[in-house]
């Protein structure tokens, strides 16, 4: 899965797979592999299935990301565009957002696995929310979050 420069095949992780691995691991784990080389790679997957997660509906609006706790104290800042039944995600932002998000890196992966609750996030300030927090609320909604595997189907 991972080659001699310490990359990994992020497109061959089923997101069920993922989402387990991350309610799995300890908040030092994650916080490692977020502070870590992979750090780019990791985010710039999961934004790109934003893209193929989104469930669509009549909603237009853009929406910022901030994902603290990069190496050296750094950020990342990714925008996501949804409108016309689609959602384009870009490491650029460039439009004015309706709302924008802010957390730390291992509380974005577990917001985005659905191994968290983005209000109860909120609640405790681990989430900051600018903008249109009404419009906020219905975010997690809009996209199909994967479901950790468990192994057993439901009937």
């Amino acid at each position: 899965m991972s080659d001699e420069t310490g990359s990994i095949d992020t497109s061959a992780v089923d997101p069920a797979d993922f989402a387990r691995t991350i309610g799995q691991a300890t908040d030092e784990q994650l916080r490692e592999a977020m502070e870590g080389p992979l750090r780019d790679q990791i985010i710039g997957e999961i934004f790109k299935r934003m893209e193929e997660h989104y469930r669509g509906g009549g909603q237009s609006a853009v929406i910022h990301w901030r994902i603290t706790g990069g190496p050296g104290g750094g950020e990342d800042r990714w925008e996501a565009v949804v409108a016309d039944g689609a959602c384009a995600t870009s490491p650029e932002p460039k439009s004015d957002p309706r709302v924008t998000l802010t957390l730390a890196g291992v509380d974005f992966l577990k917001l985005v696995t659905g191994n968290a609750s983005g209000p109860m996030m909120f609640m405790s300030g681990k989430l900051k929310i600018e903008g249109d927090l009404m419009f906020s609320a219905q975010i997690q909604s809009m996209f199909t979050i994967p479901q950790a595997a468990t192994g057993s189907s439901a009937p």
